[in-house]
Parts: structure tokens; C-alpha cells; sequence
């Protein structure tokens, strides 16, 4: 039986102690990375029943949600991934800093590419260490890894990789071939290998750009690689702070839960279940999300090239996160321009590492993406 999720509905958030919303209050907000869509109903029953049960104490993973877990893994990422090898977090930009203390040390060095989701270039702080950035590059209409850049500026005191996959805010899903050239580049310089892969289930074409997960390299790359995984952005639950890290050797996987320290609070016990519906149940409203959000990325894509032909955007695999350049509008951050002259919110692209960027988030209903880009048109006009 096929449902018919209503994607267009307008949900007002306004008032609701939502971040988007009402942080930036007389702004029209496309900025950070959750969408406007309700989550799939077979979730939001999930918390009701929780909560039904009455007591909202300290919790602890159940069966129910392991299992889910472990047979997401199998049927997604046709991978075979046992309880043991599973850890259970609070969200990923914890686990990003938990990676620091596990693996680093002060003076010691962290690598990514940029643009890059924020906090990848911020974590290092929580160790002590020093990050490295070097620039993804366009090759072929694609952007990818600059290898000899990144041979040249490893050093012996680079211990940790800090991998997007796919990519924020790029949108690029790398192939297999990259990821295991960078699980290598990490084997030959003795580095851990982080690969983030929160946007995988939003991949927009799974034919023609197939998502790899890090956790199905081979088995001699497994003793340096952490894959952190969520029902988070594709079920719009992020608010619910749960997510996982699937760790095949032991040791690393020991010496990653040791960073955990005092400083992580309990998971709420509702995100378990939250977790658990959503791997279990919502694979139907995500096949029906993902269409969605093809058909605006379609109308996004096709609109900035038509009606801001100076603006670049890439081609879009994964996620609701569009990159623009802006780079050849003339002023010094483009994303405070729009702010003031659009009275629009989007991300701005120095905090990726980017100046002369912007992202736009388009995981909402296809009227607003268009009220958007028509605010930011009128200006440019």
C-alpha cells in the first residue's frame, strides 16, 4: 500500500523553542541542517507510547533497538555488524570531540578538507591539538580530495582524519575508490580515520552515486576507523540527540569509550525508541522524503543557474543542503548581505572554512524553497 506523505504542508515553528525558527526571529530561515517536514508517523507514535508508560528515568539501550541497528546495517550497508561492535551516543559533534581526547594529544594535529561542517574545525580546541584544512577540489565537475595536497601537509604529529560522507556542505558522495584511498592515505601516515556519515540515507540517486560506508572496508583498514552513524537529519529527530558508532576493533573502540569521561550526559530515553521506530518502520516515508527532496533540488538548482547565472552551485548527490558561490557578488560576506537586504537567514560559508559562500538548507516544502530563492533573486535584481 502506498501512503501519500503531505510534504507540502506548512508547520508553523514559530514559537516553539525551535533553533531555525526562533533564534533569528525576523529573519525567514534556510540555515541549520533540520528540516520543516513532521517526522514519519510510525516516530511520532513511538513517543507518544514512551511517554505513555508514565516514567521517564535513565535508560539504557534495549533489545528492540539493537536489533533495528544491527539489521539497518545489514539491509542498507549489507554489512554484518555485531552488538559489541556498536556505540551508542548522544550525538556526533560529541563523538567528533571524544575522537579528539581518545586519539590525540596537545600539540598533535587533526586533518579534514574543507568546506566542512563547523565543528570539524573546532573539536581539536577540546584536545589541545592543532587542525589541518586543506581545500576539496573541483575535477571534472566534481569535487573531490587534492591528494598531494594533503601529502604535503601531513605531518608525523597528524593523528586523526576527519571524514564527511557524504559531504556537508558539498553534497558530494564519494565514490568507493576515494574512500579507500583515503583509508589508506590514513594507514600510511598511522591515522585514525573518522568517517561521518549522518546524510547517507539522503542520497538522492542511489543508482548512480551508491553511498560507502567505512565500516565495509577491509577488515586490515578496520583498526583505525570510527563510523558514526544517525537517524538524525533523515527522520528530523535531531532534537532527540541520539546517534551511533560502529567500531570493529576493540582497541580502538575501548580507547574511544574511555574519552567518554564525565563530561556526556545520559541519553533521553524517549531517543532510543525514537531510533528504533525510525530504522524499523520509516523506510517507506524515507524513500517518499528523498523524492521529495530530489524534486527541490531539482527547482533549486535549476533556478540559480537560470536566474543567478554569476553564482555557481555543484551538483547536488546527497542531503538538503545546497553550496552556493557567491563569490562574485560584490561584498564581503554575502550571507550578511542577504541577511540585511533579503531579511533571509542562511549559513555563512566562513564558519566551512569558505568565505564567499553560502548554504542553503531546501529541506522544506517546495514553496518556501522558492520564496527563498526569489527573496535572494529580488535583491540580486
Amino acid at each position: 500500500m502506498t501512503v501519500d506523505y503531505d510534504f507540502d504542508r506548512i508547520i508553523s515553528r514559530r514559537g516553539s523553542g525551535s533553533i531555525k525558527w526562533d533564534r533569528f526571529p525576523n529573519l525567514d530561515p534556510f540555515w541549520v541542517a533540520d528540516m520543516d517536514f513532521a517526522s514519519p508517523p510510525e516516530v511520532l507514535e513511538a513517543v507518544h507510547q514512551r511517554a505513555e508508560h508514565g516514567v521517564l528515568g535513565y535508560a539504557h539501550p534495549h533489545d528492540g533497538l539493537v536489533d533495528a541497528l544491527t539489521t539497518y546495517m545489514q539491509k542498507r550497508h549489507n554489512l554484518e555488524v555485531n552488538e559489541s561492535e556498536i556505540v551508542h551516543l548522544g550525538g556526533l559533534v560529541s563523538a567528533l570531540s571524544m575522537v579528539a581526547r581518545a586519539f590525540g594529544k596537545r600539540g598533535e594535529q587533526i586533518m579534514t578538507c574543507t568546506p566542512i561542517y563547523p565543528p570539524f574545525l573546532g573539536v581539536q580546541n577540546d584536545a589541545g591539538m592543532q587542525c589541518i584544512s586543506v581545500p576539496h577540489i573541483l575535477e571534472d565537475g566534481a569535487w573531490g580530495f587534492d591528494w598531494n595536497a594533503m601529502e604535503a601537509a601531513v605531518t608525523p604529529q597528524t593523528k586523526i582524519f576527519l571524514l564527511s560522507n557524504p559531504q556537508n556542505p558539498l553534497g558530494r558522495v564519494f565514490t568507493q575508490a576515494e574512500i579507500l584511498k583515503l583509508a589508506e592515505f590514513c594507514e600510511r601516515h598511522d591515522m585514525i580515520l573518522v568517517s561521518d556519515e549522518i546524510h547517507c540515507d539522503l542520497v538522492l540517486d542511489e543508482v548512480a552515486t551508491p553511498h560507502v560506508c567505512a565500516a565495509g572496508l577491509p577488515e586490515h583498514l578496520q583498526n583505525r576507523i570510527i563510523t558514526l552513524l544517525a537517524p538524525s537529519k533523515t527522520y528530523n529527530i535531531a532534537g532527540m540527540g541520539y546517534a551511533f558508532a560502529v567500531i570493529r576493533d576493540d582497541s580502538i573502540r575501548r580507547k574511544f569509550e574511555a574519552a567518554r569521561g564525565h563530561m556526556l550526559p545520559e541519553i533521553n530515553c524517549i531517543a532510543f525508541y525514537t531510533a528504533e521506530a525510525a530504522y524499523s518502520h520509516g523506510e517507506p516515508w524515507r524513500q517518499a522524503l528523498v523524492a521529495y527532496l530530489r524534486k527541490n533540488k531539482d527547482t533549486l538548482t535549476a533556478f540559480v543557474r537560470d536566474n543567478m547565472p554569476d553564482f555557481k552551485v555543484p551538483n547536488i548527490e546527497a542531503t538538503y543542503l545546497a553550496w552556493i558561490d557567491c563569490r562574485s557578488l560584490d561584498c564581503k560576506n554575502p550571507a550578511t548581505y542577504f541577511e540585511k537586504e533579503a531579511s533571509i537567514y542562511l549559513s555563512d560559508g566562513s564558519f566551512f572554512g569558505a568565505p564567499g559562500h553560502v548554504r542553503f538548507n531546501y529541506g522544506c516544502p517546495h514553496a518556501r524553497v522558492l520564496e527563498g530563492l526569489e527573496k535572494i533573486a529580488r535583491v540580486l535584481a
